[in-house]
């Protein structure tokens, strides 16, 4: 029997009110392309935001209705939403509550979030929304549709993504409400021995047996161009396979026209190459062609304009497997790209001022590609601060990846955006070097902090990679070193659930160690390379100290009291080294508050004594993290940080509930759309309101 949802647990399914829309600022960056380049970044534009019924399909059933009706009804008032309430006869603050929910739904590309998966509703009764439907037959005609599901109801499992059989949402399984993990797996499998890829498919359960809906604009691709000529199995138990091309057909054409549309402008053969395969992937289904799409992407070093397209991550398929469709064009920002490149190439100087010597690090070091992008459009239900990619395992070991960081995304704010437990005092330093700080902590944590320290290992049976009959000597204990890592062991299976979150939490104490090298701020453009602690150098290094140890605080949010563990693996990282400032002493960091509820609480962290007391500190803990790391010491390892990330009472009772009270929400981005007139691009802002994210998504005839 399902019974309503307690109103205290409701409150955090309601959609943020408001929420915090901030604009995706890219003018200066694409009026600096040539006109070629506007021609090639305009079409694989509209390629990417023709996905955008892909992603509402991948969501939810009631997705793309609820799409529809935003955009019938501002096309109905023509965006005049003061007629339209009052022809609905609704107040003020109800036509707000409506247009918020309609923003933060096209920000996430559905009624799920994109970052927790979990579902919103509009904060407007049923009736309200009802008489908004009622001003148009079209807008009436979508209500019909989606008017059970889109508020909350009374099954809580619904407001939550992943499998069909524990009464959770996924439309990676369409119209199959009984298809069970093991039928799931089963398939999957099947598909695996197969040599079929999963990212672009579905799977669908019917009376005989599964069908597998495959993306593509043909819906009977030639057999020489699939990616296996057979498309019919049976299985043991006698159900049946069947392989169903066609999945977002109309899509899918749209997005291979545009495609080729941009080849016309390419760059270079490389990029030709690269237009070639993504437009056969597309219409065909064959995720080999896709593939080879993403060999070309490597080799397309530097573009002036920069771009992936396709179905790429796999966090929201509960299987893990199946991907969404995100596309994104971005150009280049040279100078912030410059600062990292010098960055790489000073490695081998910076690497020995870690604390640990030459026998726990790579003989050398392997240089990564990293650029700075400032977005023009990214499609998919939300947008990253960076992004590491192919996620194809052998195309990453034997040809390579990309690191890249969106700098207009990173720097994105909306105006007057309250800033939680910084003092008064720091606030005019924070707000300004904020995001120079996040930049160079994001510049040392990717290329540093992932990229520095050796495995010990024993590489095959009597096999070492370092002298055994000498081992090194252990800066923890003083004594050589007795564990390493056996033949087939690999740093995932030593360490298993707690690497994810120790390798991130060493990255970030990497970057906090080496910020305090006067050269490093140089390279990135401030002071001259000498100890400046009060000048501009310092103010950088102070804002990337205070913002390590708000987003400590900040990280509880991420913790849940009835599971007792971390949802994130940043934020776990983040709240240990907010421990370890705090471990340093008084003299350096205290939380510090005058009310009982925390109310008032803020971060005091003395600029003066980061280089004395802070960054030894973090060099002592970021030791231990190091060497545990390299000589496979997962018993100390584990011990040590199941210590400094646990949640003890004052953080579970005090703070973690003041950080909930001062949460804000997260970001929708408002983007520009290109527009072609006589050969020529020009560019089309939006305001950075909820009608202006709604205009913007009229404005796309094409989706």
């Amino acid at each position: 029997m399902a019974t309503s949802i307690e109103s205290e647990t409701l409150k955090q399914y309601l959609a943020d009110n408001p929420p915090s829309v901030v604009p995706l600022a890219i003018k200066p960056h694409f009026e600096s392309l040539s006109d070629k380049e506007k021609l090639y970044a305009h079409h694989i534009s509209i390629a990417c935001f023709a996905g955008t019924r892909i992603v509402l399909r991948q969501l939810s059933p009631e997705s793309e209705p609820i799409y529809d009706f935003i955009i019938a009804l501002h096309k109905h008032c023509n965006g005049d939403y003061d007629a339209l309430a009052k022809d609905a006869g609704l107040s003020k603050d109800d036509l707000d509550a409506y247009l918020n929910y309609a923003a933060q739904f096209l920000g996430n590309l559905g009624n799920y979030k994109s970052f927790g998966d979990s579902k919103f509703v509009p904060r407007l009764e049923p009736r309200q929304l009802k008489a908004l439907a009622t001003v148009s037959n079209t807008a009436l005609g979508l209500y019909e549709q989606f008017k059970n599901s889109v508020f909350a109801g009374n099954d809580i499992a619904k407001l939550h993504l992943g499998y069909p059989s524990d009464g959770h949402v996924s439309t990676y399984y369409p119209d199959s409400p009984d298809i069970t993990k093991e039928e799931i797996a089963g398939v999957s499998d099947f598909l695996a021995d197969k040599k079929l890829l999963p990212e672009n498919t579905r799977i669908r359960k019917t009376k005989n047996g599964f069908e597998v809906l495959i993306a593509s604009a043909l819906s009977n691709p030639p057999p020489e161009q699939r990616d296996t000529k057979e498309s019919e199995w049976t299985l043991d138990d006698g159900k049946k396979v069947k392989l169903v091309f066609g999945d977002y057909s109309k899509e899918m054409e749209t997005i291979a026209h545009h495609i080729d549309e941009a080849k016309k402008y390419a760059a270079n053969d490389t990029e030709v190459g690269m237009m070639d395969e993504y437009a056969k992937s597309f219409r065909t289904g064959s995720l080999e062609a896709y593939k080879e799409s993403q060999r070309y992407w490597i080799k397309d070093k530097g573009p002036e304009v920069e771009t992936d397209i396709g179905f790429v991550e796999t966090y929201r398929d509960p299987h893990g497997i199946r991907g969404e469709w995100e596309g994104f064009v971005a150009m280049v920002n040279k100078e912030r790209t410059r600062a990292f490149g010098k960055l790489v190439e000073s490695a081998p100087k910076l690497i020995p001022l870690l604390p640990w010597d030459s026998a726990f690090e790579k003989d050398k070091f392997l240089s990564p590609d990293f650029t700075s992008l400032e977005v023009l459009s990214f499609a998919g239900s939300g947008i990253p601060a960076g992004i590491n990619i192919p996620n194809y395992d052998d195309i990453r070991q034997n040809i390579g990846f990309k690191n890249v960081s969106l700098g207009n995304v990173l720097s994105a704010k909306a105006p007057n955006e309250p800033i939680p437990f910084i003092k008064e005092e720091y606030l005019d330093v924070y707000q300004k070097y904020r995001d120079p700080a996040f930049e160079v902590q994001v510049g040392l944590h990717e290329l540093l902090g992932h990229g520095c320290g050796k495995l010990l290992q024993e590489t095959a049976p009597g096999e070492y990679n370092f002298d055994v009959e000498n081992p090194p000597v252990s800066p923890i204990t003083h004594k050589p070193v007795s564990t390493y890592y056996k033949p087939g062991q690999t740093w995932g299976s030593v360490f298993g659930t707690i690497a994810a979150s120790y390798e991130e939490c060493r990255a970030e104490c990497v970057a906090m160690a080496l910020a305090c090298e006067w050269p490093i701020l140089e390279l990135f453009g401030f002071g001259n390379g000498q100890p400046d602690i009060d000048g501009e150098a310092g103010h950088v290094l102070f804002a990337a100290y205070l913002q390590m140890a708000r987003a400590g605080i900040a990280a509880l949010e991420f913790w849940d009291p009835k599971s007792r563990k971390w949802g994130q693996a940043h934020m776990q990282a983040r709240f240990s080294i907010l421990r370890t400032f705090l471990n340093a002493g008084v003299e350096f960091c205290e939380l510090e508050y005058t009310k009982d509820d925390l109310s008032d609480l803020t971060i005091r962290l003395e600029r003066s004594r980061i280089l004395d007391l802070g960054r030894p500190a973090v060099e002592e803990y970021l030791q231990k993290l190091h060497i545990y790391k390299s000589t496979a010491d997962y018993d100390a390892a584990k011990k040590m940080y199941d210590e400094i990330t646990t949640v003890e009472p004052f953080y579970e009772n005090l703070v973690r509930p003041a950080v909930l009270k001062n949460k804000t929400p997260r970001k929708v981005f408002v983007q520009a759309n290109t527009v072609e007139k006589d050969g020529k691009v020009e560019l089309k802002e939006y305001e950075a309101t909820p009608k202006g994210i709604v205009q913007s998504y009229v404005e796309r005839e094409y989706v």
